[in-house]
């Protein structure tokens, strides 16, 4: 018992969410996190045959990135984070709402660092899941290790009957990753900040409110990639 204790007292400056105030930079979290993202994701997609088949980016609904995703392999495999979440709309990429990914797969991992995470959204149900208040992968979500490379077949049966495709990249190793056990769920709190009132993350990616001009890196990269029907 006293070992499980002083793990999660070990935990808890991970998992405290950072200052929202401004950086050296002048940026606060909110503004930085959503800048980061575009980086991330822009990183990924160019780096060749490693990264996600642009097919799979041109039908996903949405798409979510996680800069930095923390994890402690002393707390079996805990994960915390948050990042930004974008879909679709009839006139482009809706504003960016944020989310919290928290928990993961049970089994130890060997030490603790940071991963970026990145979850391709394929169809409406996913998306109907994402939003909601909580969910658990593997538990109310389809979600598959996505396939890596420009020219992996991106018809595979797991591509094609997936909800959401998750990749990470950690250490500058990038691939297909299982979440079991994760939840994700919309950071309502950190919306209205960013929006200056309170709104849904459903109403965000529905298109009803105006993005940040922090997002418009993240448009520039997913621009590149305009939607294709399955």
């Amino acid at each position: 018992m006293n070992k499980v204790l002083l793990s999660l007292s070990l935990f808890v400056p991970l998992a405290m969410p950072a200052f929202a105030g401004p950086d050296r930079d002048g940026m606060d979290e909110h503004t930085k996190r959503i800048r980061e993202a575009g980086v991330t994701l822009h990183e990924i997609m160019n780096a060749g045959d490693r990264g996600i088949p642009d097919d799979l980016i041109k039908r996903a609904q949405c798409v979510a990135v996680v800069p930095d995703l923390k994890r402690a392999g002393f707390i079996l495999g805990a994960k915390y984070g948050k990042g930004v979440l974008t879909c679709r709309t009839a006139n482009g990429w809706s504003a960016p709402s944020t989310i919290r990914v928290e928990g993961g797969s049970i089994g130890l991992q060997i030490g603790a660092g940071e991963t970026d995470l990145v979850l391709l959204i394929m169809n409406r149900g996913g998306e109907d899941k994402i939003l909601r208040d909580k969910f658990t992968i593997g538990a109310d979500a389809s979600v598959m290790a996505g396939p890596v490379g420009r020219s992996a077949n991106a018809e595979t049966d797991a591509a094609m009957k997936a909800e959401i495709l998750a990749y990470s990249r950690s250490h500058g190793v990038f691939g297909g990753v299982a979440l079991e056990g994760a939840t994700l769920r919309p950071d309502n709190d950190d919306n209205a900040k960013i929006y200056g009132r309170s709104v849904t993350a459903r109403e965000i990616v529905h298109g009803d409110v105006t993005a940040p001009p922090a997002a418009n890196g993240l448009y520039e990269e997913l621009n590149r990639f305009p939607y294709r029907e399955r």
